[in-house]
C-alpha cells in the first residue's frame, strides 16, 4: 500500500472519527481500513488514535499528521488538475463553508444548482457561525460577511450587506418610532447575542462607529429567534438585512433608524490561493459569485 493510499485512508478515518464510517466512504471493508491506520502507525513509530470501545480520537501527533496528510493530498489533486489543463472537467469532493443562515438562505440554493450540472462532484457543506481556518479544515471554498483580514487568500467581492434595526407595524405604531438612539434604549429590544461574543448594537453618530451595550428584556442566541419575536410584536431588534429580507418584503417587519446605520458589511467568496487551479473550485467559484450577486442585488433597501 503506497503512502498516499495510507494517508487517504488515515484522513478518512479521523475527519469521520470512524473505522466503519471511513470504510464505507472508502468502499473498503472495516479490517482493512483497521490494518491500513496500524501499519502506518508502525511505520512512523506514532500513535495517531487512541481507541475506545465508544469514541476515536486523534493524538497530538495525528492531528499534526491529519493537517499535514490534507495539505499533501491537497497539493496533489492540485498537481493533477493542474496537468489536466483548464478544460478538465469538474470532480472529486468539494468543501465549502459560510455562515449558517446566510448559507442556508443563499448558498445551498447555489449549491444545490452547481451539483445539479456537475454529477461527478459531490460537496460537504459547514455551515457555521464561526470563522473557519480553511487549510486546517480542509476546506476549498468559504463565503464571509465583513471586512477580510490580510492573508494569502483570494477573495471575490458579491455585494453587501447592512445592519438594520427593525420592528412589526403594531408595535410602532404603539410605542411609537424611535427617531433617535436616546429613544432606542426606552423601548423593548430583542438581543441576538452569539456565544462568547457582547450583547452590542453598532451604529454610526457624527460620523462615528458607536457600540451600544444593550439592556434587553430579551436576549437570544438565535437570530432567527430574533426575527421571530419582533414579527411577533414583542420589540425592537438589530439584525443583518439578509435575515429580514422576506419580512420586509411582506411588511411583517418595518426598519427604523436608517440614517444611524453603520457601513454595509461586505461578502465575499473566498479560497486558498492556487486552489482556483482545480476545475472543480474554479467552476463551483464562478457559479457561486453569479448567484449571489443576483441574491445580494435583489434584498430590499
Amino acid at each position: 500500500m503506497n503512502q498516499f493510499h495510507e494517508m487517504t485512508v488515515f484522513l478518512a478515518v479521523a475527519d469521520a472519527q470512524s473505522f466503519a464510517a471511513a470504510a464505507r466512504r472508502l468502499a473498503m471493508s472495516a479490517p482493512t481500513v483497521t490494518r491500513s491506520v496500524a501499519a502506518l502507525e508502525r511505520r512512523l513509530g506514532a500513535l495517531l488514535l487512541v481507541r475506545t470501545t465508544r469514541s476515536l480520537r486523534l493524538t497530538e501527533a495525528g492531528q499534526r499528521y491529519a493537517a499535514d496528510c490534507r495539505r499533501i493530498l491537497d497539493e496533489v489533486e492540485q498537481a493533477d488538475d493542474a496537468a489536466a489543463g483548464v478544460m478538465a472537467a469538474p470532480r472529486g469532493a468539494l468543501h465549502i463553508t459560510a455562515p449558517a443562515l446566510f448559507g442556508e438562505l443563499h448558498v445551498m440554493p447555489a449549491v444545490l444548482g452547481y451539483l445539479r450540472a456537475h454529477r461527478e462532484v459531490s460537496v460537504r457543506t459547514l455551515l457555521v457561525d464561526r470563522v473557519v481556518n480553511l487549510m486546517d479544515e480542509g476546506v476549498d471554498v468559504a463565503v464571509r460577511i465583513g471586512p477580510l483580514p490580510d492573508s494569502s487568500l483570494t477573495a471575490v467581492p458579491v455585494g453587501q450587506v447592512r445592519r438594520v434595526v427593525c420592528a412589526s407595524p403594531a408595535f410602532l405604531r404603539e410605542h411609537g418610532v424611535p427617531e433617535d438612539l436616546e429613544a432606542l434604549q426606552r423601548r423593548c429590544t430583542i438581543t441576538a447575542a452569539m456565544e462568547g461574543r457582547s450583547a452590542q448594537w453598532r451604529f454610526m453618530q457624527d460620523g462615528e462607529l458607536h457600540r451600544l451595550s444593550m439592556e434587553s428584556q430579551l436576549t437570544v442566541t438565535s437570530f432567527q429567534a430574533a426575527v421571530l419575536a419582533a414579527c411577533e410584536g414583542w420589540g425592537l431588534t438589530q439584525v443583518v438585512s439578509y435575515q429580514v429580507a422576506r419580512h420586509l418584503q411582506s411588511g411583517a417587519l418595518q426598519v427604523v433608524l436608517r440614517e444611524f446605520e453603520a457601513p454595509p458589511m461586505p461578502v465575499h467568496v473566498v479560497y486558498p490561493e492556487g486552489r482556483r487551479s482545480s476545475a472543480k473550485v474554479r467552476s463551483f467559484v464562478e457559479f457561486c459569485v453569479e448567484a449571489l450577486r443576483r441574491d445580494l442585488a435583489a434584498l430590499p433597501v
